[in-house]
């Protein structure tokens, strides 16, 4: 259950129709996928990634491919694949550090299992496209799930190597949250990784404080 007590593992509806299970919207695959350990650094963290059907769930939802199998990875698949999204935890928040030197690589002080794991995830082969017979383009992969993480580790690389766009990282400004967001607004002043959520709860609880 989450702070808020809606399941975070439970689909909601929206007028009849299924909500997506996991959170996206964040700018890049890779932030989307340090979701899955939400409101990380705060007292409600959940993991959801809990089980090995909540990691292929993830990998149907969130990843390209559309041909991922049923059948959930053993338990050692979801160790590497949440060692994996700490591992881009660990490069995200080096390049993001206030008190990095400029000019200094944003890998520079990851520690060398995060640099391993990180090389070893991005060195499988990613999704491939693939023309339907509807001739709609779809993504294949012979494992889906090593392909998708490839992708997420090879997005996280780039985006720790394009300097213009580390100033745009930013943490939500909700401190329940606990989400980082690739700010892609004109002005830069982005302050929430959703204004539908941490935007518009930040709303109702400054209305709330007016009124008292």
């Amino acid at each position: 259950m989450t702070a808020n007590g809606i399941d975070a593992y439970a689909p909601a509806l929206d007028g009849g129709r299924t909500q997506p299970r996991f959170r996206e919207g964040a700018g890049r695959l890779c932030l989307d996928y340090l979701r899955t350990l939400r409101y990380r650094g705060t007292p409600a963290v959940t993991e959801e990634l809990a089980d090995p059907e909540a990691l292929i769930a993830w990998v149907r939802q969130c990843g390209p491919c559309s041909d991922v199998p049923a059948t959930p990875p053993t338990p050692a698949r979801l160790r590497e694949a949440r060692a994996l999204r700490e591992a881009v935890h660990a490069l995200v928040s080096a390049a993001m550090a206030p008190g990095r030197e400029p000019g200094a690589a944003p890998g520079s002080g990851l520690g060398d299992t995060a640099r391993t794991r990180l090389n070893r995830a991005a060195a499988h082969a990613v999704p491939a496209p693939r023309l339907a017979p509807s001739g709609d383009l779809q993504w294949h992969a012979d494992d889906p799930l090593a392909a998708t993480l490839a992708l997420i580790a090879r997005d996280a690389l780039d985006l720790a190597a394009t300097p213009e766009l580390l100033p745009r990282l930013r943490p939500c400004a909700s401190p329940a949250c606990g989400a980082v967001f690739l700010d892609q607004s004109r002005p830069g002043t982005r302050r929430w990784c959703s204004m539908d959520v941490c935007g518009n709860q930040a709303k109702k609880t400054a209305l709330r404080a007016r009124s008292a």
